[in-house]
């Protein structure tokens, strides 16, 4: 029962940047593993990057060093900062919620990064 709204994403040209932001409607967010998914067209869904309740954070080696990412625990809110784009991170991205104690993942309806060339 956790709700998860994406928001932040568009067209961009290669190497520019984009910020995409996830908002949570829910107590104890401060609790949660927070992540950034994304899908591309004929591929499945993989890690960006996710973030712990303690700040540990794990980043694809695709997008290390060009992407971080960040939350606020007083907004309920994680944030992906996207830098030095390219057209292979083209595809929908989503926001990710998990806790150990829950049976289930949470996630949001996705937003559509373009990167063109």
């Amino acid at each position: 029962q956790v709700q998860l709204v994406e928001s932040g994403g568009g067209l961009v040209q290669a190497g520019g940047s984009l910020r995409l932001s996830c908002a949570a409607s829910r107590s104890g967010f401060r609790l949660i593993t927070m992540g950034w998914y994304r899908q591309a067209p004929g591929k499945q869904r993989e890690l960006v990057a996710d973030i712990s309740p303690d700040g540990n954070i794990n980043y694809a080696v695709s997008v290390k060093g060009r992407f971080t990412i960040s939350r606020d625990n007083n907004k309920n809110t994680v944030t992906l900062q996207m830098n030095s784009l390219q057209p292979e991170d083209t595809a929908v991205y989503y926001c990710n919620a998990k806790r150990s104690t829950w049976s289930a993942e949470y996630w949001g309806q996705g937003t559509q990064v373009t990167v063109s060339s």
